[in-house]
């Protein structure tokens, strides 16, 4: 017996070796099953691009291993000859499968998390859904429906186990042993380190966005990276950074400044006109793709999922020819839409500058003497969102909780059983709450149905049925509830005299090559609807973006102060000078014109037609001034950004 055991021990080094290259088959096995979970969105990767992708990725698990076995190695060389027992062994083999099996399970869950992100997961993921005590139950759901993930887990795990190789004793003299051993440790924690900086010579360990530099499209950068590493190089990070771009503030400002003047004339000469009611709404990830009105030309004969808010576009409301998400998470929108606070390196909710002074939509329209509330189907913990609307000055916030105790509504049975009211319930009760509240008013809305897991309420199961995606029937339904919502708000006398403002908060899952670019990856829907029939329906040249709606909605109503706002007001911006811009995974993109440019914080990497929907010719030697121009206006609003965010100077 204790011959057996001895064949199955090496030498500590060599123990050691065999252990570390286990860890790269397993995190091998997780990447191709990541690519496998998305092929769709990487079928391209199968050419050239292969091996860089390949070299790229043991890049990255070398520094992911070397971050997580840390612990490990130094219990392998600690000197001390206390070690040197079969309990000790047995400990560090179990650290060894326990701390990696947490790694590949964070691997192959973003396998699927993935799909609805487009990114890897970082450390802000517990800051977003922190609150949500359902996040257990989303985890298990998804488990049963990828049993082959869970299946693959446990094969690894086996795999792990079964083929470690446990150093052997050391019974070498003591003075040896310690030399030997604190030798051995001290070249195995210099290897560690140079490990997780990504190399031995580099002058600056690797971040997020060296992934860029194994690729050739930026939204392949996710098939680079791991979710240790993503997760790991996150975590205290204060990731706001002032950057030197311009040492001229009087030029910075000229090139760029987020501050606007307000209105020019003032309202009380606006041929005695009330001042407007406005209402936002939130549309839990409807993403431009699921309108047919919005894609006739990108998509030609495509239906879409919306039929309701096609017709309004095409008879009542507005949109434009272009129209992204500032961001790609929930908590992005709002800072985007009621702040005029684009997504740069973290969602701001979760950032370590959170707690600066902050404007808003809400605090603007209340020094006008409008009453504010914001409204969410889930209950009032969820996602921070209530925390925001207090720092921007919203006066009420209603929930779940809120729902359930009007005696008005179905109370209890109106619940999903997943994250809140369903949305066509709670948008009626979203209006009967206007119809309390004293004019003008300022409202938002969140919807939460078109979320995963993709529940429809029982009675519309054979209304809403399955389709090519899980959330299709999700937007079908979602879509209805607006359809009753404004049939029933129409009959409100506030109606006519009220602005309606419908966003998708960011995208979600997508079926349409066109879509899984990084152009589009962040197109979503901006539509605003005047009852009063004061503009002419339709789509608009130009591109809009979350963060404009703020400026949007101050012109409209007559707010004469100054405020900031990384956006414009796109009824009084010429087309021309329309703008959007966004960030991911270490990557800006900046949209201007008939172009989008796409910067690493330090180069231009790319520069497309916004019409090149798939991305497939990079014009930067052919349009080198507009090239140089756009870089130039991205770096001032960047710059612009970092600094105020450092300096908290958010607010004029």
């Amino acid at each position: 017996m204790e011959e057996v055991r001895r064949k199955r021990t090496l030498a500590a080094p060599w123990a050691l070796v065999i252990n570390m290259l286990l860890l790269y088959v397993a995190y091998g096995v997780t990447r191709l099953a990541f690519l496998l979970e998305n092929l769709s969105t990487y079928e391209h990767v199968f050419s050239l691009q292969s091996w860089s992708i390949i070299v790229g990725g043991l890049y990255f698990d070398t520094s992911a291993i070397a971050y997580t076995n840390a612990l490990y190695v130094l219990m392998v060389f600690l000197p001390l000859h206390l070690k040197e027992t079969i309990r000790w062994q047995h400990i560090c083999k179990w650290l060894y499968v326990v701390v990696n099996g947490l790694g590949l399970a964070m691997n192959l869950g973003d396998s699927v998390y993935f799909q609805y992100t487009a990114r890897r997961t970082t450390i802000a993921f517990f800051s977003e859904f922190g609150g949500d005590d359902k996040l257990g139950t989303i985890v298990g759901y998804e488990f049963l429906r990828h049993w082959y993930l869970v299946l693959l887990f446990i094969a690894l795990m086996v795999f792990l186990y079964k083929c470690y190789r446990t150093p052997r004793p050391q019974v070498r003299p003591l003075g040896r042993y310690y030399l030997m051993q604190t030798l051995s440790l001290l070249i195995a924690a210099y290897l560690c380190w140079a490990g997780m900086r990504g190399g031995l010579w580099d002058n600056r360990p690797i971040k997020i966005s060296t992934a860029n530099q194994f690729i050739i499209r930026p939204n392949d950068a996710s098939l680079i990276l791991n979710t240790p590493f993503s997760m790991l190089r996150t975590i205290g990070k204060n990731s706001y950074h002032r950057p030197a771009f311009f040492t001229d503030e009087q030029e910075l400002e000229n090139i760029y400044s987020p501050i606007h003047d307000g209105v020019r004339e003032s309202w009380s000469g606006r041929d005695g006109r009330e001042r407007k009611n406005v209402v936002v709404i939130f549309l839990e990830s409807f993403g431009r793709e699921y309108f047919g009105s919005l894609n006739r030309e990108m998509l030609p004969g495509y239906k879409g999922y919306t039929e309701f808010l096609d017709s309004l576009i095409d008879h009542a409301a507005i949109s434009w020819r272009y129209s992204y998400a500032n961001g790609r998470a929930s908590i992005d929108a709002m800072p985007s839409a009621l702040s005029g606070l684009p997504m740069f390196v973290e969602s701001f909710v979760a950032a370590s500058h959170a707690t600066n002074r902050l404007s808003g939509l809400a605090a603007c329209l209340d020094s006008l003497g409008y009453e504010t509330a914001f409204f969410h189907g889930a209950p009032a913990s969820s996602l921070g969102f209530q925390g925001f609307t207090k720092a921007t000055g919203f006066q009420h916030a209603w929930s779940q909780e809120d729902f359930e105790a009007d005696p008005r509504t179905e109370g209890r049975a109106a619940y999903d059983n997943w994250w809140g009211i369903w949305d066509e319930p709670f948008m009626q009760y979203f209006r009967m709450k206007m119809s309390d509240m004293k004019e003008p008013f300022m409202t938002a809305l969140f919807t939460l149905t078109s979320h995963h897991p993709f529940h429809v309420p029982e009675q519309y199961k054979e209304v809403f049925r399955e389709e090519e995606m899980p959330i299709h029937k999700c937007i079908r339904y979602t879509d209805h509830a607006l359809r009753r919502f404004f049939a029933e708000a129409s009959k409100e006398p506030w109606f006519k005299n009220t602005i309606f403002v419908l966003t998708g908060d960011h995208t979600n899952a997508s079926n349409h090559a066109e879509y899984k670019s990084a152009i589009n990856q962040f197109s979503t829907s901006i539509i605003l609807y005047d009852p009063s029939g004061s503009m002419t329906p339709g789509i608009r040249d130009g591109i809009a973006q979350q963060t404009d709606i703020l400026p949007t909605i101050l012109g409209m109503t007559g707010y004469e102060k100054p405020y900031l706002a990384f956006g414009c007001d796109l009824l009084n911006t010429a087309a021309r000078d329309t703008w959007a811009v966004n960030y991911l995974d270490g990557i800006y993109q900046y949209f201007k014109g008939d172009y989008v440019l796409q910067f690493d914080g330090e180069h231009t990497i790319g520069l497309y037609r916004l019409d090149d929907y798939r991305m497939t010719s990079d014009v930067r030697s052919k349009m080198s001034d507009v090239s140089s121009q756009m870089e130039r206006e991205l770096k001032a609003i960047i710059q612009q950004y970092m600094n105020r965010m450092i300096d908290n100077r958010l607010v004029p």
